[in-house]
């Protein structure tokens, strides 16, 4: 009784049908400040993404179970590898990361999974976008810390919704 109801479960199963080319839609992204200049008071912005939006992407496209990363010290790096369940086989790509300037832990990890999903498409059209430079407060120098401002010399605190406001 209990092999009859594996297989009747088995057929009822729906499976998916995976377009690895949907990875590669544009997905919801922000700004932020790369760097600030040394030689006139502005700083570049660029595009980035969430690695949560990725992951659901990746929900999304392969289905949950279809996908995984881990990830494993290689020559003092942090690697990250994705795989891709394709055909019932595991397709796996990987890459390392940077710390970020907030937290350097989390940043390397996010970032290492973030450039792992770049391999498989995911964030691309990120390097078509333009860098964006905005007027900053001050010329950076070695021990102070500029931040971007508007025309009208008031701080920015959301770049993502200043620069979504000058596009419009």
């Amino acid at each position: 009784m209990k092999k009859e109801n594996n297989e009747l479960f088995d057929k009822n199963i729906e499976t998916k049908t995976i377009n690895l080319n949907d990875l590669k839609k544009v997905i919801p992204y922000k700004w932020r400040v790369q760097s600030f200049s040394k030689n006139k008071a502005v700083c570049s912005c660029v595009a980035y993404i969430d690695a949560r939006d990725v992951m659901e992407l990746l929900d999304s496209v392969v289905g949950a179970e279809n996908w995984q990363d881990k990830y494993e010290v290689i020559n003092n790096q942090l690697f990250c590898s994705i795989g891709i369940k394709i055909n019932n086989e595991w397709i796996w790509k990987q890459d390392t990361g940077t710390e970020s300037q907030t937290e350097k832990e989390k940043g390397i990890v996010s970032d290492s999974f973030k450039r792992s999903a770049v391999k498989w498409g995911i964030g691309r059209f990120l390097y078509d976008l333009d860098i964006r430079f905005i007027d900053s407060n001050e010329i950076k120098r070695d021990n102070n810390y500029p931040y971007p401002i508007d025309k009208q010399g008031k701080r920015i605190y959301d770049v993502t919704k200043f620069i979504n406001e000058l596009n419009k």
